[in-house]
């Protein structure tokens, strides 16, 4: 009886040895899949529309009994693309999710077709070598030695984090690999940098307490003096700095630390307190690292012939870069700006040794590397890597080059660029994060009766307008209600929004609009109807509401 299901089951995997049929039946049901996908797609921002989902329901699920044929197993699947996210839309600006290059797709489909593990090259072979090519193109394009530095891909920017934070435990405590964490030094970062540092801190048993943020400028970067004073006052008490993060790209603003500052601080500290260990300093640049291919863009001539104020947004990022090559480890998305699938993240070390330091006896996996050169499992927390993110990141860089990754983040710079001309010229509208210069706009829509020129500042200062802000915060809230429920009835552009873009000095948060520019599809008239869409919903909310008096 088995044999009759095997059989059938047979038919349902790619065939071991070539067979032309079978072949141009897996092909012909991956195409088919595709049109369905196609049939879904209309002028809103997502695949078709958006349903509520049944939770319920889903929780009910369990195994049937007999299986189902796998042409309706495909129709299902597609069923849950209905209400995706089409990142590729111009108007879709969301967050920083791009959409996926063809080339990544079909390094993603063949990366499950071999279905490697990037823990040994045994079973991985010549993923092994993509892995290794993007570590060493890497760590020439952020200036490492790839000579001495070493790296993985990995499941994610907390896990770069993850991997940064517990080779600087390894430095400051040396052997808490094998005997714990005697104490508990600390870890400091920004307060406008990613929230997953307390997510590491927790699970690596450091505890959120010691994680240590430190306020940001008007620029949302980390006040370097501010560092300093915390840095000296743990050092003092006796307490070890197991990691410094410096994002380069924050997540809402892309706010930039200033990176270099924070490496003569660490190395300042070193000499002064005689430290016999060297803080770990991780440059979070898992937004920013694209940015890189600016280093050495020749500004003057402009080959690529961007926009004057494109060219100063580009140059005053990659100003802000510097330092990159005397980091001690870098976090990188293509997931984000490197336009792949989830899941590409790539941690690099500067010094092989750091990520050596997290290696395991050979004893403890007698099962594993006895054959090959390329054991990376020996030192990684996975024991299963998919080869996927690797060879996806492998594909944009080839597809891309420097120039074709220039023109890429230069366009959707430039975008938003022309998007903040627009909204500067709306006497009702106050961009937030004027002094950062990615492809993010953050913006406040006032009521008509406010004076922008200086209601901003004093919602940022002054405490006595905390009323105020409160009651700002609640009609950008509104506005960004009505213009989702527009986007999603196809008439209007899908925006962000962030309940706390950063606090005020005295603890208050601040909402904000978020365009976040990802779509090398987006052009100058979808920004002209962005801005017309806020300017109507304006006008909508006015319609129902007693106008502010500030």
């Amino acid at each position: 009886m088995y044999r009759n299901i095997l059989t059938q089951l047979r038919q349902s995997f790619p065939q071991p040895v070539s067979d032309r049929v079978h072949d141009s039946y897996v092909a012909h049901t991956v195409m088919r899949a595709l049109d369905h996908v196609d049939q879904l797609k209309t002028d809103l921002p997502v695949l078709g529309p958006k349903q509520p989902l049944d939770y319920a329901a889903a929780r009910r699920s369990e195994l049937a009994d007999q299986g189902t044929d796998l042409e309706q197993v495909v129709q299902e699947l597609v069923g849950y693309m209905r209400g995706a996210s089409l990142w590729g839309h111009p108007r879709n600006q969301v967050n920083v999710c791009p959409p996926p290059t063809v080339a990544a797709l079909v390094a993603e489909l063949l990366a499950g077709l071999a279905n490697p593990n990037l823990v040994w090259d045994e079973v991985s072979h010549r993923f092994a070598l993509a892995e290794l090519e993007m570590v060493a193109t890497l760590s020439r394009l952020v200036g490492y030695d790839s000579q001495r530095s070493a790296g993985l891909f990995t499941f994610g920017g907390t896990a770069c984090t993850l991997y940064a934070v517990r080779a600087g435990l390894e430095k400051a405590l040396p052997h808490a690999m094998r005997d714990g964490l005697g104490e508990l030094p600390v870890v400091l970062g920004s307060e406008c940098g990613h929230y997953c540092l307390k997510s590491v801190a927790g699970w690596v048993g450091l505890g959120t307490r010691n994680v240590i943020l430190i306020p940001s400028d008007a620029r949302n970067q980390m006040s370097v003096e501010l560092l300093a004073e915390a840095a000296r006052t743990f050092l003092r008490r006796g307490k070890r700095i197991a990691c410094i993060v410096a994002t380069m790209g924050t997540t809402d603003s892309f706010g930039l630390d200033d990176l270099e500052a924070v490496l003569s601080l660490r190395d300042e500290l070193v000499d002064e307190f005689a430290l016999d260990y060297v803080p770990h300093v991780h440059a979070d640049a898992v937004i920013g690292w694209a940015w890189a291919v600016f280093r050495d863009y020749d500004f003057q001539a402009n080959p690529l012939v961007f926009r004057p104020r494109t060219l100063r947004a580009l140059a005053a990022t990659v100003e802000r870069l510097k330092g990159l090559e005397r980091a001690d480890s870098v976090g990188i998305d293509f997931h984000k700006t490197g336009f792949a699938p989830y899941v590409s993240s790539l941690v690099l070390f500067r010094e092989q040794a750091d990520l050596l330091r997290l290696g395991r006896e050979p004893s403890d996996m007698p099962y594993l590397f006895q054959t090959g050169e390329y054991h990376p499992g020996r030192y990684s927390l996975e024991t299963s890597r998919s080869g996927a993110g690797a060879l996806a990141a492998l594909a944009n860089l080839r597809l891309f080059g420097r120039s074709g990754l220039q023109a890429l983040l230069g366009h959707l710079v430039e975008m938003a660029q022309a998007l903040r001309e627009l909204l500067e010229s709306k006497p009702s509208i106050h961009i937030v994060n004027r002094e950062n210069f990615g492809p993010v706009t953050l913006f406040r829509v006032y009521p008509p009766s406010v004076d922008t020129f200086k209601v901003p500042e004093r919602e940022m200062s002054d405490p006595t307008f905390a009323s105020e802000l409160a009651r700002h915060n609640e009609y950008n809230r509104q506005l960004a209600h009505f213009l989702h429920q527009e986007a999603m009835s196809g008439r209007g552009i899908l925006l962000g929004q962030s309940d706390c873009y950063r606090h005020t000095p005295y603890g208050e948060p601040i909402v904000a609009l978020k365009s976040y520019l990802m779509t090398p599809f987006v052009e100058e008239h979808h920004l002209q109807e962005l801005v017309d869409k806020v300017l109507q919903a304006q006008g909508e909310l006015e319609s129902r509401l007693v106008p502010s008096s500030s």
